[in-house]
C-alpha cells in the first residue's frame, strides 16, 4: 500500500505546539508527516513548497495560528493570500491543489492536529504518489513536459 510523504511547515507558536501536545498526549496519528518548525506560517515562500514537491513530498501541509492570533500580527493573513494564489499556480503546473493544505491549529488543539493530519494523509493516499518523473519543476516554477 502506498504511504505518502508529507512535508509539514508548522508555526512555532501554534501548530507546532499543537503537534507536540498530540505527541505528549500519546494520541495516535499517521506518521507520514515530516515536521519543520518555522517562526510564522508567513515565512513559507512558494519556492519552499515547490522544493518540497521536487524533493519527493506527495503533499505539503502548512499550519499556522488562527486569524487574529498571529504572534506577528498579520502573518497568517499573508499566508492565506499566498496559499490561495499558489493553488491556482499549482493547477497551471499540472499539480492537484489538494496536495497542499493550510490549517489554523492552536497550541491547545492537539486533537485537531491529529484529525487534520489523518484526514490529509488519507487524501494524499487516495491521490496516489506525486509522479514528477513525467514533469520537471524548475527553480523558476515552470513545468516542462
Amino acid at each position: 500500500m502506498f504511504e505518502p510523504k508529507i512535508m509539514c511547515f508548522l508555526c512555532k507558536w501554534c501548530t507546532y505546539a499543537g503537534a507536540d501536545l498530540a505527541g505528549t498526549s500519546r494520541l495516535e496519528f499517521s506518521p507520514n508527516g515530516i515536521n519543520l518548525r518555522v517562526m510564522c506560517s508567513s515565512r513559507i515562500d512558494p519556492q519552499h513548497i515547490l522544493h518540497a514537491f521536487k524533493e519527493g513530498a506527495d503533499g505539503v501541509f502548512i499550519g499556522g495560528c488562527h486569524p487574529g492570533d498571529c504572534h506577528y500580527v498579520e502573518g497568517n493573513y499573508k499566508t492565506l493570500r499566498r496559499v490561495t494564489l499558489f493553488k491556482t499556480m499549482m493547477e497551471q503546473l499540472g499539480l492537484d491543489p489538494k496536495r497542499l493544505r493550510l490549517e489554523w491549529i492552536s497550541a491547545a488543539e492537539g486533537k485537531k492536529y491529529v484529525e487534520t493530519m489523518n484526514e490529509f494523509t488519507e487524501t494524499i493516499r487516495n491521490l496516489g504518489p506525486l509522479n514528477l518523473e513525467e514533469k520537471t519543476l524548475t527553480e523558476e516554477g515552470v513545468c516542462h513536459e
